[in-house]
């Protein structure tokens, strides 16, 4: 790979632009985003509407899937760095709250008395996209944290280890982030509702669960990375970046 253009004394490390510099366009970030955002609506929408059993414990069908949405994360943050990881957060926030939105207005919009269909498909609505105000509001608050805890602990871990050990600064930085996700979801979502104990257990289970996803599949995010970092001609290090999460400025 050719050496990255570098405002630094290091040669080999790229952080923010001077002022008025060229910004720079990629060829594969807007996939990059587009796929992040994908998983993150189809484990939130449609992953719910189903509770699995495996091994003696039941979860939504979403959690099967919601993990890689972290994958794409750490990708997003590795490659590009934390300030454009962050827009694309921010997108998949806006993406939520339309969506949630949108299926809370086709829930309840009048049905049509005349079209018979309505009769059998509008509980099927209500089941898939009529989720209580808390499980809504507690997964939108747990996916913008958890991401940000996300891309924040891989953007700082990579200055420590200087870009090295890839491998643990994906893993360390899901333990952090899903371990905040969950911790928010599931007593936002069920307390009162569940058993204090039930809670624990599917926190402790999901969290174990959506880490070890993230380990089985390292040798992927290698591969993508390793990829995108030469496609791209970038490998972004963080070291003057603002890591407030209310911001939109690369």
């Amino acid at each position: 790979m050719q050496p990255l253009k570098s405002t630094t004394t290091a040669p080999h490390l790229r952080t923010a632009l001077p002022a008025g510099e060229h910004r720079r366009s990629y060829k594969y970030f807007d996939l990059v985003m587009a796929g992040f955002v994908t998983v993150l609506l189809c484990s939130n929408l449609i992953g719910p509407g189903k509770v699995c059993r495996l091994f003696g414990f039941s979860f939504g069908a979403g959690n099967l899937f919601f993990p890689i949405s972290y994958i794409f994360g750490d990708i997003l943050t590795e490659v590009y760095g934390y300030a454009r990881a962050r827009k694309v957060i921010w997108a998949g926030f806006g993406a939520m709250v339309f969506a949630t939105v949108m299926g809370l207005f086709v829930v309840h919009v009048p049905v049509d008395p005349e079209e018979p269909f309505n009769q059998k498909f509008q509980p099927a609505l209500e089941l898939v996209f009529g989720s209580t105000w808390r499980i809504v509001a507690g997964s939108i608050v747990a996916f913008w944290a958890g991401d940000f805890a996300n891309s924040y602990v891989l953007a700082k871990m990579k200055l420590i280890t200087e870009g090295r050990f890839l491998w643990a600064r994906t893993i360390g930085s899901t333990i952090v982030g899903q371990g905040v996700d969950s911790l928010i979801f599931y007593p936002a979502a069920f307390y009162g509702v569940w058993s204090n104990d039930k809670i624990v257990q599917v926190i402790i289970f999901n969290w174990v669960f959506k880490v070890s996803v993230e380990v089985v599949f390292t040798p992927i995010t290698y591969t993508i990375v390793n990829f995108l970092k030469r496609a791209e001609n970038e490998d972004y290090y963080d070291r003057d970046t603002n890591f407030t999460p209310f911001s939109l400025q690369d």
